[in-house]
């Protein structure tokens, strides 16, 4: 049996995936779509894993702004988070997490654009307290 081994389809900006899961029936409800908050989580764990890269350390998550579902997710879909760095302030940095998923089956082929939001971390310090972001 050949295996398919070429890549999903990617829009240029979107780049490489901050996050790259599949959703499972445990995240799911007795119909097979996939959780909201499930999907939330992934989003800030992929949210703040760049927040923390680009601000060179600890992070907190402090506001999500505009969540907005698109489509449903179901079990057995891939679910990618793509991450753009949208502002950096003094102590914050705002990023943009957009969520795609590659779908089972003969859908397989394309992407789809299933939920984004604007996520506010801060920088933190070892005491817990807000530390500037430096970009040395």
């Amino acid at each position: 049996m050949a295996v398919d081994t070429r890549e999903p389809e990617h829009r240029s900006d979107r780049g490489i995936p901050s996050l790259r899961t599949v959703a499972m029936p445990a995240d799911a409800n007795p119909n097979g779509d996939i959780f909201g908050g499930w999907l939330m989580s992934q989003m800030d764990l992929a949210g703040g894993t760049w927040a923390a890269h680009v601000a060179r350390g600890r992070v907190v998550t402090i506001a999500v702004d505009g969540m907005t579902f698109h489509k449903p997710v179901h079990i057995g879909d891939q679910v990618s988070c793509y991450c753009n760095t949208e502002k950096i302030g003094r102590t914050s940095i705002s990023v943009r997490v957009e969520t795609w998923i590659l779908g089972r089956g003969e859908s397989r082929d394309t992407e789809e654009k299933v939920t984004e939001a604007l996520f506010t971390f801060v920088a933190i310090d070892k005491s817990g307290r807000p530390r500037p972001i430096t970009s040395d």
